[in-house]
């Protein structure tokens, strides 16, 4: 076993560069074998420079040709494998000076897609957040910005299209068969936003007018055969430009905007200045292939990274401690865009829960883990871990929190304030803070504890009602749990929002803010006990320790005039129930009866209400998990539901139906979901009729949405028909590389079902099936990621087979893909929390992964920090 301590870094070592650059110019000869890279880089003394300190450049996997300073040969210098430091610098380094590398990458042999590579013959390039140095030798650091002139060369047959950062400066045509392109990008930005593309790329473009009347080019870049899904894409770039034009006055700021699909991406996008390269995943759409979620994921993550252009792009990080200044605010922002979408106030409660769902099934268990961290680490191993969910979602909840306290319009006077301080400048969380407070002349400096603690607060409800006085008093006090360095925590500020619900429905909402660790209101003149409604709107990403009364639930899932407080009160009863190993009773049926037939509901509201609170977030509630008991039990609790409901599901998948043309808008979509709910609904009931229904929608249906759902009921229920439509799915398919990860991921998350193959079987007859590749990141995610990682009832078996396959999975892909390999060492890191013997069975898949000697930086904080090593 390798027993030599990881390197750690720490924020507060942070030191400005020693130096930094100007102008960057970058050749690269596109090869697939050895591409040769020419850099003339313009070197400037930095903010802590000192006469004669050595030029430090980081790089990896590189052959190194030569080096010259001041157009001179130069030969003081020292290369290891992780670096180039050159000393004797021209007058001890003092005044600027020019330095000329050229060096050698291989692209085709880049497995792990960090840098350059090559994807189906095309070259692409993935910098964030550490990619660029295996592209040349480099200060590859977000806070050393230049700007950057990039001249690409390739032989045209192979590679007609070659793209850039920026503006297109010139085409040229070369002998031999070659030609280039040069680019330019007038805004200063750091290495981990460069970007390359060449190959052979078709684009669907729009020109439009952006707010000042400036002309601007959209591109999207695909494969020929795929240019027909990218309609939904460009329109949700429109739709975005326009979005952050009238709610924040943010402009695009260069001629064109490009985005660019490849399928084999280790992230969902990235957001490259002016060059966004995405997975296909969340490019390519059309009604046959994609499902309504999908069509809702590209709306979204479209809209994220051109977000970033301007939170990421324009501003951007002092160092990778500040990862949650850019990303937990631009998903704040995309999920206000995508809310706005979504066309009404109903709507947009079904976007908040959806979120806030995601958040509490991924980042909640992060938070009470071994790899828990603040929204702004204080240290981390391997800076590619820590593109995580506390960074990503609760970093964007802390930023709805400003909102919540500030108000829309004091947020935006905030946001202001921040770009016109901070524009083309690479900053801090404190400075996004400073910005707020000072454009609204408030004190934030408790909120500060967000970004310094680690851990999920709890916040407890004591509640009294003095019939005589009329009073209705309202104690609050808050916590939360030691995590890794931090044995005690400060108070954090937290923004509640409440409102006392009465029969005469005559009390105001209100925002709270818990400043201390207890404090008390008394509220006067209520005439009747109220039922509270707090947290309403989930105002902050909170445990809330209230005990209320089933009675209590069911007014407010009944009544609740707060959407997410309303579907909050269901999920309450429901988990209550489940965990108590109890069936639904007649109230709470009846309530469901009186939702599923309230005309006044949204579709897509009615559908997450009816939705069970998922087996992970269960595991959460529980001291002791075991994962096959809370299985039974959710099943059962389902199956009554169901059963007690029968009528009503086949009401409404009657109702639900979308004849016609398919349209992704919200209304339609919420339909669907509805639709499928209540088929799936059918046979789990063993309605002898609902899975020749499921046959007739799969073998009908005019849209992905309908038919995998149909396949999914199938195939999750065990029905007779699910093999024969597995079968005729995938040769329908066999071409749409997005279809047949969908048709992977559906058998490796179908739970334990009687009289039908094990699933850990089904998944590994999958990995040997001639489509999976162990080298491209979305098959890898949907066969073992989805089987690991989404599937715990599947997974989590006594006899610890799944976490063998778990071992076994990790251990192969680290030296493939150490990034991929790395998110999926997460699924065992609670193990702790896990009742015997499925403990004992996942610390012995730990540990057997651990005593292998050559595991990546990336795997092994992640199984040391799991075993508390």
């Amino acid at each position: 076993m390798n027993t030599e301590l990881p390197k750690s870094f720490r924020r507060l070592d942070y030191l400005p560069p020693h130096y930094t650059f100007g102008q960057v110019e970058l050749d690269f000869a596109l090869d697939p074998a050895r591409t040769i890279v020419k850099s003339r880089i313009e070197v400037i003394p930095g903010a802590s420079f000192k006469a004669g300190t050595p030029l430090v450049l980081q790089g990896q996997e590189l052959e190194f040709v030569s080096l010259r300073i001041n157009g001179e040969a130069h030969r003081h210098f020292e290369l290891t494998p992780e670096s180039l430091s050159i000393h004797s610098l021209p007058n001890e380094g003092k005044d600027p000076f020019v330095v000329e590398i050229i060096c050698i990458c291989a692209p085709e042999k880049n497995t792990t897609l960090m840098g350059l590579y090559v994807s189906n013959g095309n070259f692409f390039t993935q910098c964030e957040a550490e990619g660029f140095r295996k592209i040349t030798y480099f200060l590859d650091r977000p806070d050393v910005m230049a700007r950057y002139r990039v001249t690409l060369t390739a032989r045209e047959a192979e590679c007609p299209v070659l793209l850039s950062n920026g503006n297109l400066l010139a085409i040229e045509k070369l002998p031999n068969g070659w030609h280039s392109a040069t680019w330019e990008d007038p805004f200063p930005k750091p290495s981990y936003l460069f970007a390359l593309v060449a190959g052979k790329l078709e684009c669907i473009e729009e020109t439009i007018s952006s707010g000042s009347g400036a002309k601007k080019l959209l591109q999207i870049w695909v494969e020929p055969h795929d240019l027909k899904k990218t309609r939904h894409a460009m329109d949700s770039l429109i739709a975005s430009i326009h979005w952050d034009e009238k709610r924040f006055g943010l402009e695009l700021d260069l001629e064109r905007f490009m985005i660019v699909a490849v399928g084999d991406f280790n992230m969902g996008a990235m957001e490259n200045k002016g060059l966004n390269i995405f997975n296909t995943k969340f490019v390519l759409a059309q009604p046959e292939t994609a499902t309504d979620a999908d069509f809702a994921n590209i709306e979204s993550v479209v809209a994220h990274e051109y977000f970033h252009n301007w939170t990421g792009n324009r501003v951007t990080c002092q160092d990778w401690f500040q990862l949650s200044l850019k990303e937990g605010l631009t998903v704040f922002r995309d999920q206000e865009f995508s809310a706005d979408q979504m066309g009404s106030e109903s709507g947009r409660a079904v976007k908040r829960i959806e979120d806030v769902r995601l958040l509490r099934q991924l980042q909640f268990p992060e938070d009470a883990g071994p790899m828990a961290h603040p929204i702004r680490p204080d240290e981390y191993q391997e800076i590619n871990n820590f593109y995580t969910v506390t960074v990503y979602e609760k970093g964007s909840e802390v930023v709805r929190m400003y909102q919540t306290l500030l108000g829309k319009e004091g947020f935006r006077k905030g946001m202001d304030l921040y770009f016109k301080r901070h524009d083309g400048q690479a900053v801090t969380c404190d400075d996004f803070l400073m910005a707020m407070a000072d454009a609204n002349a408030c004190d934030l400096t408790q909120f500060k504890n967000w970004y310094s603690q680690a851990g999920t607060p709890r916040v407890k409800v004591e509640e009294r009602y003095d019939a005589a006085a009329k009073q209705y008093h309202l104690t609050l006090i808050q916590s939360c749990a030691p995590s890794l360095g931090q044995a005690v925590k400060k108070s954090f500020h937290i923004p509640l929002k409440m409102r006392l619900l009465t029969t005469a429905n005559d009390q105001p909402e209100k925002l709270l803010e818990l400043i201390e660790e207890k404090q008390s209101w008394t509220f006067e003149n209520i005439s009747e006990r109220p039922v509270l409604s707090i947290n309403r709107d989930f105002s902050a990403p909170i445990h809330l320790d209230f005990k209320q009364s089933e009675t209590d639930l069911l007014t407010q899932f009944s009544s609740d005039d707060d959407a997410f407080n309303r579907w909050e009160a269901g999920q309450k009863l429901a988990m209550q129930m489940i965990l108590e190993n109890r069936l639904p009773d007649a109230q709470f049926i009846g309530a469901y009866r009186n939702l599923l037939q309230d005309q006044t509901l949204d579709p897509a509201f009615k559908d997450l209400a009816l939705t069970l609170p998922a087996e992970t977030y269960l595991y959460e509630q529980c001291e002791s998990v075991d994962p096959q008991q809370i299985y039974s039990a959710r099943r059962a609790f389902r199956h009554a539901i169901a059963s007690e409901l029968n009528p009503e599901w086949m009401q409404l998948y009657r109702q639900m139906q979308t004849p016609g043309a398919f349209s992704p808008d919200a209304i339609s979509a919420g339909k669907r979901a509805l639709k499928n709910l209540s088929l799936s609904m059918l046979l789990e009931a063993d309605i002898p009729e609902a899975a020749l229904m499921a046959e007739a929608q799969y073998q009908n249906a005019n849209n992905m949405t309908d038919r995998y759902a149909a396949l999914g009921a199938l195939v999750v229920h065990g029905a007779p028909q699910a093999k024969v439509c597995l079968d005729d799915f995938y040769q329908r398919f066999s071409d749409e590389a997005l279809v047949i990860d969908k048709w992977f991921a559906l058998q490796s998350t179908r739970p334990p079902i009687a009289n039908v193959e094990a699933t850990l079987n089904t998944v590994e007859r999958l990995r040997e099936h001639e489509a999976f590749k162990m080298n491209n990141p979305n098959r890898v995610r949907s066969v073992i990621h989805a089987f690991c990682m989404n599937n715990p009832s599947g997974f989590h078996q006594k006899d610890g087979s799944g976490y063998a396959f778990w071992a076994d999975s990790v251990l192969a892909l680290d030296p493939i893909n150490p990034q991929v390999a790395a998110r999926l060492a997460r699924a065992l890191d609670r193990w702790r929390v896990f009742a015997q013997p499925y403990q004992n069975q996942m610390r012995a898949a730990l540990e057997r992964v651990a005593a292998c000697s050559s595991l990546s930086a990336d795997v092994r904080e992640v199984i040391s920090k799991a075993l508390g090593s």
